[in-house]
């Protein structure tokens, strides 16, 4: 997964320069990803924080390679015997100095690990905070299409609101109704039409956040879901066992705990929360180093000159113990609370594959009924209409029918959207690369 950061980089710089365009095309799902991730500032700051975490890992490199310095100074008599040539006099000089630690109880070589560790969290930070953005953009972009469909359900049943009305005007003129009969029928009317009002809101608005991730002006067309595609999986999750369920939850599981960037950030706290704990405990042990500096230098009068070398050895005892075991009390109490972190995050986890998992079957069982539903409500639907043409049948029995029709298929389309987002949720819980491995995973385990 250390890819991963790169393929942030690289989806970043692609759209940067032409989101433009998109706002007279059609948007496909991957479009709106890539310029959700390339307009994240959050996802920026980030990628500038791994490559920051990356320099001040190499900075305790540095420290132990010779110190250089130049150095160059001139100087003339203003009065005196000597000819100007003699008494002007300039020197360049470089030194170099360098002091190596011979044994400090292991502590540099710890710091190195718990560099190394600051530098992978800051990667699985950046990580995680990728497909947070991808979350935003897939609950925008279904949300704005399942908003399309809510409004189109709602023009239907205004449609058939109206057919009703216009019947029962009809029945009014010629006598064939009683005037409430017709009263219930414009109610029922100015009814769907309020609810096409408020659908027409709420694509608004699920439009409304869709430019504000995309940051485009107009959105004009959104590529449709083919839900066809689907057909199979839903269908196979739909009537699935509890076994299955359970190796399910077991194998995604398997992949959070290796490929989940959250999890793995938990890890590595606990892990730098032990390192910390030994790095304080070093201060115990006595330090030896050695040290050695040298020079060459140039000057007009003398040439070149090469200055003593010097070696030396210096050890350093510490006597303040207490100062010592009151850090590492407080390096061990921090390492009991990630300790406990960890624990949580463990927990948090379970039950966030064991959620995922389960709302994936609910929803897809949840197609499948109201599927069903909408079937069997739209036959008695034009059962009902048809023994209303007929007389045989009242406005109210019609407009039941037409609103068990509209509940049936709103269901339908909640349905169907939740459990694209229940892909979604399980695709980051597994930081799955693509959608495909998600139904691949979900599939596999069901054979």
């Amino acid at each position: 997964m250390n890819k991963f950061p790169k393929k942030i980089l690289t989806i970043m710089m692609i759209l940067i320069t032409s989101v433009a365009c998109f706002s007279e095309e059609t948007l496909t799902l991957d479009d709106v990803r890539n310029i959700a991730l390339s307009n994240s500032r959050t996802l920026q700051r980030m990628n500038l924080s791994v490559q920051s975490s990356v320099l001040n890992e190499k900075q305790q490199v540095f420290e132990y390679l010779p110190s250089l310095s130049l150095g160059a100074s001139a100087s003339a008599l203003l009065w005196g015997e000597r000819s100007i040539q003699d008494s002007f006099d300039a020197e360049v000089t470089i030194n170099v100095t360098e002091t190596v630690p011979i044994w400090n109880g292991g502590k540099n070589s710890m710091l190195r690990e718990i560099n190394k560790i600051a530098v992978e969290i800051t990667r699985k930070e950046a990580l995680a905070e990728y497909f947070s953005v991808l979350d935003s953009a897939d609950n925008a972009y279904y949300g704005a299409l399942e908003a399309q469909a809510s409004l189109g359900s709602a023009n239907l049943s205004l449609e058939n609101s109206a057919l009703a009305l216009s019947i029962a005007e009809i029945r009014r003129e010629g006598g064939m109704v009683s005037i409430t009969d017709l009263l219930q029928a414009q109610a029922d009317y100015e009814s769907k039409k309020s609810g096409q009002n408020q659908a027409k809101r709420n694509l608004a608005l699920a439009l409304a956040e869709l430019k504000s991730i995309t940051r485009l002006d107009e959105i004009s067309n959104l590529q449709a879901v083919d839900f066809t595609s689907y057909e199979s999986i839903i269908e196979k999750l739909s009537t699935v066992s509890d076994e299955a369920i359970n190796n399910m939850q077991a194998e995604l599981w398997n992949i959070l705990s290796t490929n989940n960037p959250d999890y793995a950030s938990a890890v590595l706290t606990f892990q730098r929360a032990e390192k910390n704990t030994s790095l304080a405990s070093k201060d115990y042990f006595p330090s030896l180093s050695a040290g050695f500096s040298t020079g060459v230098g140039y000057s007009y009068r003398n040439g070149f000159k090469l200055s003593d070398g010097r070696l030396s050895i210096s050890a350093s005892i510490p006597l303040d113990f207490w100062v010592t075991a009151n850090s590492v009390q407080r390096s061990r109490i921090a390492q009991q609370q990630s300790t406990l972190d960890f624990e949580d995050a463990v927990n948090r986890f379970g039950i966030s594959v064991q959620t995922g998992i389960l709302d994936c079957v609910a929803q897809a069982a949840s197609v499948m009924s109201s599927q069903k539903a909408l079937e069997y409500a739209e036959k008695h639907y034009e059962n009902v209409l048809e023994l209303y043409r007929l007389s045989q049948n009242s406005v109210s029995d019609l407009s039941n029918a037409s609103m068990l029709v509209n509940t049936n298929r709103n269901q339908l389309i909640s349905a169907q959207y939740n459990f694209l987002l229940c892909l979604s949720n399980i695709r980051s819980l597994g930081a799955f690369e693509s959608d495909q491995q998600v139904i691949d995973l979900l599939s596999g385990t069901l054979q």
